[in-house]
């Protein structure tokens, strides 16, 4: 038998213990979300659980599902992987396409089948690298007309812009650009002000604060919980700051296993992020979640995590645990929670005040979770009630099909909502029904 048939036995020997585990299992426990989450007891996986739809994409007229008082439309159709939008002034739409770094050999049979299943679901391959730009021009909540903003970058994701330079999170640094409003293709030379190791995690957004002088990037791990030791993970899982005037930069907040989306909450002006939290302990097992960020704040990661709950598989250190800041708000287990904006009362018919987030969905455990946009509202600068879902239908009822998978959200013009959907490679408008 040769090499790539002997992997294939392998992988569907892990398969089948995978089933059977889920099987004889206990069922699955009720979504750890909320701000005082029921937490099940970690289990650590001999077999890390491993389950994924096929992605399909969409087909005809078939889209989400809105929630009532709400409905969607196709912004922009026919991207190669759109994962994150920014809204520039003048309404034009940009909108990042990337995948992450091409995966090396692998080197284990479960290394192998992690990269059928991620291939299946159209979650590796050739990376677009590029920015392209949408602008309705005749105001039909369609962007007709399109053109590449920028190319040639690398693995590009965050983007913001402040006083005439336009700013992109590349996997390995943030770059600059010279930019004149209206402007609809970039093609100076960028400038490069922050150097990140790319790898493992590999996803950098970009916020501006509200005064323009700083910007925050999220740099998630390079591995699950420091399996290459914590020298590997210098500078990651971390929010940074980059002042804007200086050029100096530094770690704002750690201890983020994967900070993803980034928002202000306008009344305190205070930073919150949404985090992806470790895998192998079970399906509920710790949750993601959104949180208030405080500079210099230790978020636990990898030691411990929701607060001081230790991680026994990581060595630990009880000085950084005894540090840790529980989070504000949890999203259930392995959600993939990227996306994150602030969503003024009154965009959408219905919604108070409150954060939009976007969930790619789960891979990794018994019964997929996320894969839809959901609201949380807030009240005094806080979360105030459970979860609400502004668009559903990514995930076809039997699990084996994913028609798209949410990642990044923004508020678009005309008290609209935009989505990225990076497996039906289109940009979703939600509006008022």
């Amino acid at each position: 038998m040769s090499i790539s048939g002997i992997f294939a036995q392998i992988v569907t020997w892990v398969g089948a213990a995978m089933i059977l585990m889920r099987r004889w299992g206990k069922e699955t426990d009720p979504p750890a979300v909320g701000g005082s989450p029921m937490i099940p007891e970690a289990k650590a996986q001999g077999i890390p659980t491993l389950k994924m739809p096929t992605a399909k994409g969409w087909v005809g007229d078939h889209t989400p599902t809105a929630a009532p008082g709400l409905k969607v439309n196709a912004f922009a159709r026919d991207l190669k992987h759109p994962r994150w939008i920014y809204v520039l002034p003048n309404n034009d739409v940009l909108v990042a396409e990337a995948l992450g770094l091409p995966w090396d050999k692998a080197k284990t049979p479960f290394e192998y089948a992690i990269f059928s299943t991620m291939k299946r679901a159209k979650a590796v391959g050739e990376s677009a690298n590029r920015i392209t730009i949408f602008r309705d021009a005749d105001g039909d909540g369609v962007g007709e007309v399109r053109d590449i903003f920028l190319e040639n970058l690398y693995h590009p994701f965050g983007m913001t812009l402040l006083d005439g330079t336009f700013y992109v999170g590349n996997t390995d640094g943030i770059v600059a650009f010279p930019y004149s409003d209206g402007q609809t293709k970039i093609t100076a030379a960028g400038k490069k002000l922050v150097d990140f190791k790319p790898g493992g995690h590999w996803t950098r957004s970009l916020l501006a604060s509200p005064d323009g002088a700083k910007i925050y990037a999220g740099v998630g791990s390079e591995t699950n919980i420091a399996d290459n030791g914590m020298e590997a993970e210098e500078g990651r899982a971390a929010i940074h700051e980059l002042d804007v005037t200086t050029g100096k930069s530094r770690v704002f907040a750690s201890g983020l296993r994967n900070a993803v989306g980034m928002a202000w909450e306008p009344s305190s002006e205070t930073l919150w992020t949404v985090v992806n939290e470790r895998d192998g302990l079970g399906d509920e097992v710790p949750p993601d979640y959104l949180t208030s960020v405080q500079e210099g704040g230790f978020y636990g990661w990898p030691f411990c995590y929701w607060g001081q709950t230790i991680d026994d598989r990581v060595p630990q250190d009880a000085a950084m645990v005894a540090t840790a800041t529980r989070p504000d708000y949890a999203l259930g287990g392995h959600t993939a929670s990227l996306g994150l904006c602030w969503m003024p009362a009154g965009t959408l018919p219905g919604f108070p005040d409150g954060m939009v987030i976007g969930q790619h969905g789960s891979w990794n455990r018994s019964n997929l979770s996320g894969y839809k946009v959901i609201f949380v509202p807030f009240e005094d600068g806080k979360p105030s009630g459970p979860a609400r879902d502004i668009l559903s239908g990514f995930l076809a009822p039997d699990e084996k099909v994913a028609y798209g998978r949410p990642v990044g959200v923004t508020i678009g013009p005309e008290n609209s909502l935009l989505v990225a959907d990076d497996v039906g490679n289109v940009i979703w408008r939600v509006t008022g029904a």
